[in-house]
């Protein structure tokens, strides 16, 4: 048995945190948060209201990429959360790792925005979603066919299906 690591990906206020929780739960798998696995400097960039840069995402992506390589190492199923917004980012999570499926919480601009409105506790600000959506390079299924399109249009309830029929034949 090997172990597998499902990257919930997608801009911030698109369900990660939440819809990996209830499939985490649901389906028995461990559940790692990105957000926990940001060295400090990136906590207080983001939470004074600036968007974190390349060079910033470097450390925070190694140890996603750790995570990863733990969860296989181990033989051990996870769900990591992960913005994953560009290809180089995702490719380096994929980097010495063998066992790894994004599935990509996709939706609109307006969607994402009224949900990130009704947001209370989170460190990213309203006005850094454009940035957000900007840094986001939609996956590319030639490139990257590790890759699964999450449509987050419906309800909770129908994102979290969604995940878990998904994830089910992997695990």
């Amino acid at each position: 048995m090997s172990g597998k690591a499902f990257i919930l990906m997608g801009v911030s206020s698109t369900g990660k945190t939440s819809v990996g929780t209830v499939v985490a739960n649901r389906l028995g798998l461990k559940l790692i948060d990105g957000d926990d696995l940001h060295p400090r400097e990136n906590i207080i960039k983001m939470g004074s209201g600036n968007p974190l840069n390349d060079e910033d995402r470097k450390p925070w992506l190694t140890r996603i990429n750790d995570a990863a390589f733990s969860l296989e190492q181990k033989s051990e199923k996870g769900i990591i959360i992960c913005s994953a917004l560009k290809k180089q980012y995702r490719d380096l999570i994929r980097q010495g790792n063998e066992n790894i499926t994004f599935l990509f919480l996709q939706g609109s601009f307006e969607t994402v925005l009224a949900r990130m409105q009704k947001r209370k506790g989170h460190y990213m600000k309203v006005d850094m979603l454009k940035s957000q959506f900007d840094t986001l390079e939609t996956p590319d299924l030639s490139l990257e066919p590790d890759v699964i399109f999450i449509d987050i249009q419906g309800d909770f309830e129908q994102v979290v299906e969604q995940c878990m029929e998904a994830i089910k034949p992997l695990i």
